[in-house]
């Protein structure tokens, strides 16, 4: 039998890697993760200064230890790994290109350097699972590695399981955290639900694990999908939760009770028509991955097309809107 080297690249040594970081902000640590995974990278990692104090500043946190010596003086520093080959120059070039461009969406990218050198795969495969370990998000749903032993600390906990090896996103940063916490608020039972631009899955994991049975997950980026499908079927919530491809909500027809989006404000701007079209009367759109900076924009739309501002939440710089669609259309 080969070994795992000789699997590797049949050469007897391990496959190389670049590690390419970017150092730059907690506000454009979403899209250049997505940009990052689109780009082919196998696996992310977030280095974030502010986690070190995250668990003091607010009723949740990590439970375990960081290291200060693993994290930035200021800012995020966000890695991905690429394979070494022919293309890598180009990938890179691509991903520059398409970071810069989130100047455009009025996402401060900070000091937005760019720092890569080779690391073997033995290496990379195993270094990055230090940054990630079970974290409790809300009063009852708590994140945890497919690789750690956790055990229930209360009897009505929700335990979502994530590989971030093949996710986008580890279901902790603020915009998706402020997602479960508004399900958490309005999902019933007999609630059909859409996610839109699902990523990992697991704002769709939440909602079936509140007991939702009628759960559709769509992302236009296949590796998305994938990544999704994956993690719904690792959660056992595969028999509630469709996962498939699809641009926003084009070709989607309801009813649906709730709809949640964690996307960037410009792209919630382009379809809250379409949101308010598939709800039903009293039905509930949560939206969130924006900017405080853009709430007002996010608001004044909703209302324009006819939702109810019923709930705004904030963390840190982020917000999270919970719209209702009136009960009678006049």
């Amino acid at each position: 039998m080969p070994t795992k080297e000789e699997s590797m690249n049949g050469v007897g040594r391990f496959m190389k890697w670049s590690e390419l970081s970017i150092h730059t902000t907690q506000d454009a640590v979403e899209p250049i993760s997505n940009i990052l995974h689109e780009a082919g990278a196998s696996g992310v990692v977030i280095e974030d200064v502010f986690d070190l104090t995250k668990e003091r500043a607010q009723v949740y946190g990590e439970i375990y230890q960081l290291n200060p010596k693993d994290y930035p003086e200021e800012g995020v520093i966000v890695k991905a790994y690429l394979p070494v080959n022919s293309f890598l120059n180009d990938t890179v070039d691509g991903i520059k290109e398409a970071i810069n461009n989130l100047i455009s969406f009025d996402i401060d990218l900070g000091k937005n350097t760019f720092t890569i050198h080779e690391v073997n795969e033995e290496d990379w495969a195993t270094a990055w699972k230090k940054y990630y370990h079970p974290i409790s998000i809300s009063d009852r749903f708590t994140i945890v590695p497919t690789w750690e032993e956790y055990e229930s600390k209360k009897n009505d906990e929700l335990i979502i399981e994530l590989d971030p090896g093949m996710a986008f996103g580890t279901g902790t940063h603020p915009t998706t955290v402020m997602c479960i916490r508004a399900l958490e608020k309005v999902v019933k039972v007999t609630d059909r639900v859409i996610d839109v631009g699902t990523g990992s899955g697991v704002l769709s994991i939440a909602a079936a694990k509140l007991g939702s049975t009628n759960i559709e997950a769509y992302d236009l980026d296949d590796v998305a999908v994938n990544s999704a499908k994956e993690n719904v079927r690792l959660n056992r919530v595969d028999d509630v939760v469709k996962v498939d491809q699809n641009n926003l909500l084009q070709g989607i027809d309801g009813p649906f009770q709730v709809v949640v989006a964690n996307l960037l404000a410009e792209i919630i701007l382009r379809f809250v028509e379409d949101v308010y079209n598939v709800l039903s009367p009293e039905g509930t759109f949560i939206s969130s991955g924006i900017i405080g900076s853009k709430q007002q924009d996010i608001e004044d739309e909703l209302k324009r097309v006819g939702f109810e501002i019923e709930e705004v939440i904030h963390l840190e710089d982020w917000v999270a809107i919970i719209a209702k669609k009136p009960a009678q259309v006049i």
